[in-house]
């Protein structure tokens, strides 16, 4: 809990019975491989702050193929925020790709929190904007390199995620074949 409360705190200033109260409305929640945090054709429950594993954001296109997006390591939130605030059905699936340990916050906690801490709708607003940074950051390079140069960026963005995924996950969110991808890794080792 003390990771989300050092997360928070990057963002604003929060005396000790604010850090508290947001840590009495969490809840720990465990995901195991596969499992859905979030999924589409559903309303989002929770907005999550992971601490421990690694969640992928996927959709399937109109050929009925799995496309993952992005992934979300420890130390970060999870949500489909959007969807979540304005309590909206979903339009893609939020998966835990390892085993996943989370601390959730209802919707009805979530705006407990926004209604009792002065200040927090900026804190969020800055969270949200560092999150969506971060996917920017992390998706524009993807776009216009060749497929060995977005696998070697992926590397260097995501260095702990390569042994902890399937090859398949990367390929998707790399925009080639699983194929494509095990030759690129042996031509570069």
């Amino acid at each position: 809990m003390e990771e989300l409360i050092n997360y928070i705190l990057q963002f604003g200033n929060l005396n000790r019975q604010q850090t508290d109260f947001i840590l009495s409305k969490a809840k720990t929640l465990e995901l195991h491989k596969e499992e859905y945090f979030s999924e589409a054709g559903k309303v989002p429950r929770h907005v999550g702050f992971l601490t421990e594993g690694v969640v992928r954001f996927c959709y399937y296109n109109n050929k009925g193929e799995e496309i993952t997006h992005h992934f979300i390591d420890e130390n970060n939130f999870v949500s489909d925020q959007q969807k979540f605030e304005a309590q909206m059905v979903a339009s893609e699936y939020i998966q835990a790709v390892t085993h996943c340990k989370l601390l959730v916050f209802s919707k009805k906690d979530w705006d407990q929190i926004g209604n009792t801490i002065v200040g927090w709708g900026a804190i969020e607003n800055l969270i949200l904007k560092n999150c969506l940074l971060k996917t920017i950051e992390r998706r524009s390079p993807l776009v216009s390199e060749d497929a060995t140069t977005r696998y070697l960026s992926f590397i260097e963005q995501f260095p702990g995620l390569v042994n902890r995924i399937p090859l398949s996950h990367i390929a998707s969110y790399l925009g080639i074949t699983q194929q494509s991808l095990s030759r690129i890794r042996r031509n570069i080792r």
